[in-house]
């Protein structure tokens, strides 16, 4: 049997090694630029879908300490994987500003308090 804590440390060090990767890849990227280069959307793209895919084997007791939508990382993966070709990349650009920052920070507190 798996040690919960554990796998749960390793899968938030993968979410954190995930968003760093889609910080350096896009770090000189306008949002222009972003929409016209297929190979790095899809890149970030694929990490976001690791990113979604760990979170599912974080241990709920430790994610519900913290006020976050949760949820919402798992259906993002979900979309990759299943409505790729649905996805607006300029919403994804959105979620890169607005709340990469926001989960890169929280994921760092929760290694930081649970570990």
């Amino acid at each position: 049997m798996k040690d919960k804590q554990i796998d749960s440390y390793w899968r938030l060090q993968h979410i954190l090694k995930a968003i760093i990767s889609i910080e350096n890849f896009i770090n000189d990227y306008s949002e222009g630029k972003f929409l016209s280069d297929s190979l790095i959307s899809s890149a970030v793209l694929f990490q976001f879908s690791m990113i979604g895919e760990a979170i599912i084997y974080v241990d709920e007791s430790i994610l519900n300490k913290y006020e976050y939508p949760w949820y919402k990382i798992r259906a993002f993966r979900n979309l990759i994987a299943h409505e790729y070709f649905n996805i607006k990349l300029s919403a994804v650009w959105r979620i890169i500003k607005e709340e990469l920052p926001k989960l890169k920070a929280l994921v760092e507190l929760i290694l930081k308090n649970e570990f």
